[in-house]
């Protein structure tokens, strides 16, 4: 039997997971992420955000190894975990783990995140998501040979595995952008607290998604702007001018990060999200005449595992 205490440290909340031979015994969530921990003073709040969630299972296993992976390997996390740099697997994450002292004096392992830095890209970074990616594949190597991988969310990350690695990715700021536009920018004063109806939101929704494919380069904040004229005069109801918005912020990222798979049909398209979101990327993705082959949910303790036994921990 083999046991292990496995972090998710987010942004914005913090899951834990008691694992014996990779099979979910416990798991707790708190809303202690990077952003919201209990106390102030760095290393004490993430001490006092470890023991609010687990510091009963340390007392009762002491000699059980954690793991975490996530925020709180950033440079504002408990102990930065450096980039591992592009390509990499999981046995690149283990070889290069970052580590914190937990409050018993004992080792908190991290995952690190993933670089890719290339002389004629920019320069882009995931961290946490290779850890999910990790847990998602575990049971599939033809997806590390050859897949790509989508995982919506504020920062929407598209990764490309080729040859057993994590050869490439690109972050669409979507979900940022669309909750700043929203909340901080002319357009949302149209936008009343009520929703759409299940079909006016699907139709404004399917319209946003039609302009961005059919626009050209350059026309996103043109289009952006559209979502207030299309309120002001009256052409979509004002409950409904929310999920046009989505639909185009989402459509224009498709447009960019589908090129490859709608050229090669073959190449399996995995997602790894929460549900509604995933179900909205997937209505976005068959208009562009593209499907999943396969959607999990969190993954992450899965990765944890994987990541533990490559790291000779368990």
């Amino acid at each position: 039997m083999s046991l292990l205490i496995a972090l998710d440290w987010g942004t914005s909340s913090l899951r834990a997971y008691l694992l014996e031979d990779g099979k979910v015994l416990d798991k707790r969530q708190s809303p202690f992420g990077i952003q919201h921990l209990p106390a102030p003073g760095g290393v004490k709040g993430y001490e006092a955000a470890f023991e609010s969630i687990c510091g009963d299972w340390r007392k009762q296993y002491p000699d059980v190894p954690v793991v975490t992976g996530g925020m709180v390997g950033s440079a504002q996390g408990w102990s930065e975990a450096p980039y591992v740099r592009c390509p990499a697997d999981l046995g690149d994450l283990a070889k290069n783990s970052g580590a914190a002292t937990l409050p018993d004096g004992g080792t908190l392992h991290i995952v690190p995140g993933v670089l890719l830095d290339e002389p004629d890209l920019a320069p882009d970074v995931i961290r946490g998501e290779e850890i999910q990616i990790a847990g998602a594949l575990v049971d599939h190597p033809d997806w590390w040979n050859s897949s790509r991988i989508l995982l919506p969310g504020t920062h929407s990350k598209w990764v490309t595995m080729k040859g057993g690695k994590l050869e490439s990715f690109s972050t669409y700021m979507t979900g940022e952008v669309f909750a700043v536009l929203r909340e901080h920018s002319i357009l949302g004063r149209l936008m009343p607290e009520e929703k759409a109806t299940a079909e006016e939101a699907e139709k404004a929704f399917d319209l946003g998604l039609d302009v961005a494919r059919n626009g050209e380069p350059g026309d996103l904040t043109h289009q952006i702007f559209a979502t207030r004229t299309m309120g002001l005069t009256e052409r979509l109801p004002k409950a409904a001018l929310a999920n046009y918005l989505s639909g185009l912020l989402i459509g224009n990222e498709l447009t960019s990060a589908t090129r490859e798979l709608r050229d090669d049909a073959s190449i399996p398209l995995i997602m790894i999200g929460e549900g509604a979101l995933c179900d909205l990327y997937k209505r976005a993705l068959a208009s562009f005449g593209l499907e999943c082959t396969a959607q999990f949910d969190n993954t992450a303790y899965i990765g944890l595992w994987d990541f533990a036994v490559a790291r000779n921990l368990i």
